[in-house]
Order: C-alpha cells, then sequence, then structure tokens
C-alpha cells in the first residue's frame, strides 16, 4: 500500500470517527440544555417550539478532536510539515467556539458587546497569523503577486477571519442553513486542494465536512437544536484558515459573495432605521411571511422569490434555495480555477 493510499484510509477513518464523535457529542447536548434552561424559539415555525441551543459548540469540538487526529497521525510517522498548520486550525475552532459559547450564554439579543467581539477576532486569528507569518504577498488575477509585507499576517489575516466569523452569524436563523453553507464552502475548497495538489486542506476539508454531517443529523429540519454563535464564530474562523494556509484568498472572498450581500443588506436595514432579524412570519400552513416591507436579508429575498414561484415559502425551501445559489457560486469559482488555474 502506497502513502497516498495510507492517507486517504486514515483520513477517512479519521473523518468518520470525527462525525461519530461529533453526532454524540450533540445528542448528549440536547437533553442537557433543556434541563439547564439553555434554550431558544425556533421561529420559524408556529407556536415558536423550544429547542436547545449552542449545539454548535460540539460540532467544533468534535473538529477539534479530529484535526489532533491527523496531527498525531503525521507526528507518529515522523512528518511535521502540516503539523503547525493544523494546530492552527484547531486553535481557530477552539478558541472560536468558546468564545461563541459565552456569547450564547450571556443569552439571545443581549451577548457580547461589539466591540468586544471585534477584539476577540483577533485574539482567535493568532494561531493563523503565527503560520502565514512569513507570507507577504497574495495572487490576484491580472495583477500577479501583490505584495502587502507584514500588514498581511498582522491586519488582513484577523480582518479575514473576522469577516468570516461576522459572515456566518449574520446569514443565519434557518434549520440546518448555517451548517449546510459551511458544508458547501468547506467542500469547494476541498475541491480547491485537490486541484492544487494541496494534501492539508483536502484532509483538513474532509474532516471538517464530517464533523458537520453529524452535526446536520440534528439542525437539518426539524431541528433538535440550534447551531448558536457558539458555531458560526468557529466555523468563519476554520473557513478563513483554510483559504490562507491553502493561498486561495481570491477564490474564498468570491465564494463568500452571498455573505457580503447579506452585509450590504443588513447596512441598508441600518439606513432605515431597522436592526434587522432573518427570520419569516409563519403562518398556520407552514408558510412563511415577509417581516418587512422591504428586503434586508438573502433569507426575506429568498421568500420573497419563493412566494412567487411556488407561491409558498417554506423553512425548508428557503434554506433549499440558499443553498443552491452558494453551490451555484461555488461551482463557477471552481470552474474557473481548473480552467484558467
Amino acid at each position: 500500500m502506497g502513502p497516498t493510499s495510507m492517507m486517504l484510509i486514515t483520513t477517512s477513518l479519521i473523518s468518520a470517527l470525527t462525525a461519530v464523535i461529533t453526532a454524540m457529542l450533540v445528542s448528549a447536548w440536547i437533553p442537557l440544555a433543556q434541563r439547564l434552561g439553555i434554550t431558544g424559539r425556533d421561529m420559524n415555525k408556529p407556536g415558536k417550539p423550544i429547542k436547545a441551543r449552542a449545539g454548535g459548540f460540539w460540532a467544533l469540538l468534535g473538529i477539534t478532536f479530529g484535526l489532533l487526529l491527523l496531527c498525531g497521525f503525521y507526528a507518529w510517522n515522523n512528518a511535521l510539515t502540516y503539523v503547525s498548520q493544523i494546530y492552527a486550525l484547531a486553535l481557530l475552532a477552539l478558541l472560536g467556539g468558546v468564545l461563541g459559547f459565552l456569547d450564547d450564554m450571556l443569552g439571545w439579543k443581549k451577548g457580547l458587546p461589539a466591540r468586544y467581539r471585534i477584539l476577540a477576532a483577533a485574539v482567535i486569528a493568532a494561531p493563523l497569523s503565527v503560520v502565514a507569518i512569513n507570507r507577504s504577498s497574495v495572487f490576484i488575477p491580472f495583477l500577479g503577486d501583490v505584495q502587502f509585507g507584514m500588514l498581511y499576517p498582522l491586519v488582513l489575516v484577523p480582518l479575514g477571519v473576522m469577516g468570516a466569523a461576522n459572515g456566518f452569524n449574520m446569514l443565519a436563523g434557518y434549520n440546518g442553513l448555517e451548517a449546510g453553507l459551511a458544508l458547501i464552502l468547506f467542500a469547494s475548497t476541498g475541491i480547491l486542494g485537490l486541484l492544487d495538489g494541496n494534501v492539508l486542506i483536502v484532509q483538513s476539508a474532509m474532516i471538517l465536512g464530517a464533523a458537520l454531517v453529524g452535526f446536520l443529523i440534528y439542525n437539518w429540519y426539524p431541528a433538535k437544536t440550534f447551531p448558536g454563535n457558539s458555531f458560526t464564530y468557529g466555523i468563519g474562523g476554520l473557513y478563513a484558515g483554510l483559504v490562507v494556509i491553502g493561498g486561495y484568498e481570491v477564490a474564498g472572498v468570491v465564494m463568500f459573495a452571498m455573505f457580503f450581500v447579506e452585509f450590504i443588506l443588513f447596512i441598508r436595514g441600518l439606513k432605515h432605521g431597522i436592526y434587522k432579524e432573518n427570520f419569516g412570519i409563519p403562518n398556520g400552513e407552514g408558510c412563511l411571511g415577509e417581516p418587512y416591507e422591504e428586503a434586508y436579508s438573502v433569507t426575506h429575498i429568498a421568500i420573497r422569490a419563493l412566494q412567487r414561484i411556488r407561491g409558498c415559502a417554506t423553512e425548508k425551501w428557503v434554506v433549499y434555495l440558499i443553498l443552491c445559489i452558494q453551490l451555484l457560486i461555488s461551482t463557477v469559482v471552481i470552474t474557473a480555477v481548473y480552467i484558467y488555474g
């Protein structure tokens, strides 16, 4: 058996174990959270049933476990090339999860003040900045390698982590949406790694994706637990980590396009004096109505589009539509990279 086959088998086993461990942790958390009162209302359903919050923390713990197993595999084989990058990703997951869990424990619409979250994002990004300390340039199509010097690891990397973490946090609130988007983005980045021959990115994407599958068992419609900020902060940081370590900054930003649209719509809401919520207004027939006269989120646009196309915008179809858009964006980016390199 060659080294490539051994690596593929090992990564597959670690990924499978990561999915199982994640599912077990989330399953154990749901009744515990309900007993402790760590719950929230499922706003897109009639009656707004109560579900466990902060389930995403355990997905990040599963990811940390899987990445450390991968690190152990490399150490066992005295192949230390990727150890620092794997540790950086594991720390991103753990630190992001801890920050988000603290935010979740403080309560919905309470949480950490924005200034503290921004400062904390810089702390979360520290491991990634360390492994990127010797990088100073970004390849930009038509411009080539653009030099940023120390601004790259000390400014651009923390900004990327903060932007990705907050992006996932903004486009949220529907069963399976956050984890589904993350699964597509991680898989897409893994394909970029496959095209580039970057083994670490492929392995990491497999492990991260496996944990998301384990979490989605309990987060897909009808969800038994919400991901919470515990999930979005860490997952956003991990996406930035894969992009930085792989050197896919431009592709990563383009694949994140829908989150930029979400931010623009959010700013539009602020200008209209509205601090928007993504939720729709459920009726007794399982359809969602628009919460505002104008659209201030991608989810609002999806509700409006589905009302016109299907006559009814259900929570599942809102998620399906947004995931399909993300899949289309990612496919276009991967195709462009494949054709133009």
